[in-house]
């Protein structure tokens, strides 16, 4: 069975990185990777929380165990919204900012008569 160490190495390969600049990018000691690969180490939960953190392209699944493919797919990505899904949520927005507008502007209004009327 393949150890998370030797998941790490695929993934520097895929994404054109040294281990230095992984070990970088991660926070982790200089020569950290090539030192857990060398000694065929396990990898500590802190290291691959950091790893998914900075790459959160990368399958967590695939990752810890093997499973699955080494980075989420597209399709679990929430789709893009359309220009009239967007004008529809802005217009809704700006509706509902305007009403509760015009309710304080109506009750300033309301508010200024009654104090008139108190005047006289």
């Amino acid at each position: 069975m393949s150890k998370t160490i030797n998941r790490i190495m695929q993934l520097l390969d895929a994404l054109h990185l040294s281990a230095r600049q992984f070990d970088i990018s991660i926070g982790s000691a200089n020569g950290y990777i090539l030192r857990m690969q060398k000694n065929n180490a396990s990898v500590g939960s802190d290291v691959i929380e950091r790893i998914v953190k900075v790459y959160p392209q990368v399958n967590l699944v695939w990752l810890i165990t093997g499973k699955g493919d080494m980075f989420v797919s597209q399709q679990k990505k929430k789709p893009l919204r359309t220009k009239a899904e967007i004008e529809d949520y802005i217009n809704k927005r700006l509706n509902l900012k305007l009403s509760k507008e015009k309710k304080a502007f109506l009750d300033e209004i309301l508010n200024e008569i009654e104090d008139l009327e108190n005047m006289n």
